[in-house]
């Protein structure tokens, strides 16, 4: 009995739990902090081990189920057009909201002297991609190079053009199609065993960065980490807001049942960890159909980072304002620019931002240096902005299935977790 309400216990739960026994391991042996990291490393190999052919197969699954190419290039245009219509918006709400909390101002003047002087944690940051450089890389020159490498949207970009080849093929491609099918099933149950480690992986992330970082460097930049949380809590209010008017639906629904998802990206930081889960959720507990699960979420959880968009808006205003730097109309424009690319061209795996963030820097002559300071915080935000991009994701996958009337409301609305039935 006991051992049965042990493996009975929610996923969430079990996340939680590990998540309070990693701060308590990491507070009383920090000396160990490297040693709990481990458990982590394991659960994210195992994740990217999987999860570029997961990403392939999802996408060209979707896509063959939409065998009518006029149906699959409305729900595309859809989808993109959503996505980065509410990565724009992401951006100018953490723009202004970093002109009015102002969280490069008041800093102590030991954490400004670091960032003034840090050309080490400067150093340390890849130098970013050129717009142009950025482009181009998305045509993969090497599909089978770019799964092993986890570079996702080239993997999007191949997935889009297979489904469309196999769809042109009619008939002919039938064996293919049903073949494409069955792999796809077999990387979401892979994924699906490969979650239930999530709770051993959080202990580990959380002794490792509570050992190692402590809580004084969250002090010292508390005003930066509340201006992120408190944008990323207004999006995350806007998804409800989406819901309501675009998809003509309750938002509570959505908010309850997202929670085992939420969880899950909250405590990976990473959207691809946490695509199968969500890809379960928004099918079997909101009705959403088979075709918009596998097409336009996987497309999403590759495109669309909302709270990583906040986040590099937030910081280039944060470095601005510590730099006494002035930024000018053009430079806002330029920022809703480079933040939207930045937030598409980050890999949704821990810190993918980062990288990013030098480019949406040098787009308006800010200083690199200094971006080492907020590594010290940038876990705990990727968290939370993780927590906002696969929300959004799913999100704007139920709104795309609304639109195209094979959503099952009746699943949507019940209290009651039952299999949708899709067409």
């Amino acid at each position: 009995m006991t051992t049965k309400t042990k493996w009975s216990m929610p996923l969430w739960q079990q996340v939680f739990i590990g998540l309070v026994l990693g701060v308590v391991a990491g507070s009383m042996f920090q000396e160990h902090a490297e040693d709990f990291k481990i458990l982590g490393t394991i659960f994210i190999n195992l994740i990217k081990m999987i999860v570029g052919p997961l990403i392939f197969f999802a996408l060209v699954t979707g896509m063959t189920s939409m065998q009518d190419s006029r149906n699959f290039t409305r729900v595309g245009l859809k989808s993109l057009t959503a996505y980065l219509l509410t990565s724009a918006c992401a951006v100018v709400m953490g723009l202004a909201l970093g002109n009015i909390l102002e969280p490069g101002i008041g800093l102590p003047e030991s954490v400004k002297d670091i960032i003034h002087h840090s050309s080490v944690a400067g150093a340390a940051v890849p130098k970013p991609p050129t717009i142009g450089q950025f482009l181009i890389s998305l045509i993969p020159t090497n599909a089978m190079r770019d799964m092993v490498e986890d570079h996702y949207l080239q993997i999007v970009i191949f997935s889009i053009f297979t489904g469309a080849t196999i769809n042109m093929m009619g008939d002919k491609s039938q064996k293919a199609r049903e073949l494409v099918h069955e792999v796809a099933s077999i990387c979401f149950k892979m994924i699906e065993l490969i979650v239930k480690l999530a709770p051993l992986a959080v202990f580990g992330f959380m002794a490792w960065m509570v050992g190692t970082m402590g809580l004084d460097i969250i002090d010292s930049l508390a005003k930066l980490m509340l201006a992120v949380l408190f944008a990323c809590f207004l999006q995350y209010l806007i998804f409800g807001v989406l819901i309501l008017i675009f998809g003509r639906l309750s938002p509570l629904p959505f908010y309850k049942k997202i929670i085992d998802t939420q969880v899950m990206a909250f405590s990976t930081s990473s959207s691809k960890a946490t695509l199968s889960t969500a890809m379960r959720e928004v099918e079997t507990k909101m009705g959403v159909s088979k075709k918009s699960t596998n097409f336009v979420l996987p497309l999403g959880a590759c495109v669309n980072m909302d709270g990583t968009a906040i986040y590099l808006g937030i910081c280039a205003l944060f470095f601005a304002q510590v730099f006494g730097i002035h930024l000018q109309f053009h430079d806002y424009l330029v920022l809703i620019l480079t933040c939207t690319i930045g937030s598409v061209g980050a890999a949704g795996i821990p810190s993918g931002s980062i990288i990013f963030m030098g480019m949406v820097l040098n787009s308006v002559g800010l200083p690199l240096e200094g971006i080492g300071i907020i590594l010290g915080v940038d876990r705990l935000l990727d968290m939370v902005r993780t927590t906002v991009n696969i929300t959004g994701d799913a999100a704007i996958t139920l709104i795309v299935d609304s639109s195209e009337k094979t959503l099952n409301e009746k699943v949507y609305y019940s209290k009651t977790v039952k299999p949708a039935k899709k067409k």
